[in-house]
């Protein structure tokens, strides 16, 4: 199985202004460096290679990133020892607060690509239920063998 996963935000600015230049001039390094990253699957984006222009809500300020990974671990490899963590410190200077949870994580059949519905599904099943084997977060992870065993 494959690791998919959810993360949502909310910009402060429409993603052309000001406020977002720094976080918009880093989405294509940041995200050349997960397309290389050993155990990178695959992720949501557009014909321009991101997915800031795919709308998934109402607001067009609310951005989604979706992706699937080999593992647990290749994906906190590149969230947590790359380039991407000096972005994610940054993030409450662009992107507002929010009390529910914005990202989720589940695991997948192999070559299976989640939609952003499906995914949409995942994170209410956790600010619902919470860390379950089925819908969870980096606080409590669970193991491909668990969310098999419904």
């Amino acid at each position: 199985m494959q690791l998919a996963q959810l993360n949502i935000a909310t910009a402060k600015d429409d993603l052309d202004s000001p406020l977002l230049k720094d976080f918009v001039d880093n989405l294509d390094p940041i995200n050349a460096i997960a397309d290389a990253s050993e155990g990178f699957i695959w992720r949501l984006k557009d014909d321009t290679g991101n997915a800031t222009d795919v709308q998934a809500f109402d607001n067009p300020r609310m951005i989604v990133n979706l992706s699937v990974w080999q593992s647990l671990a290749s994906l906190q490899h590149f969230m947590f020892k790359t380039h991407h963590i000096d972005i994610m410190k940054r993030r409450a200077e662009w992107f507002d607060k929010s009390p529910l949870a914005t990202y989720v994580l589940w695991w997948v059949e192999d070559g299976h690509v989640p939609s952003t519905a499906e995914a949409l599904e995942r994170l209410e099943l956790l600010r619902q239920h919470g860390d379950t084997a089925q819908a969870f977060s980096f606080k409590k992870t669970f193991s491909a063998e668990d969310a098999l065993q419904r």
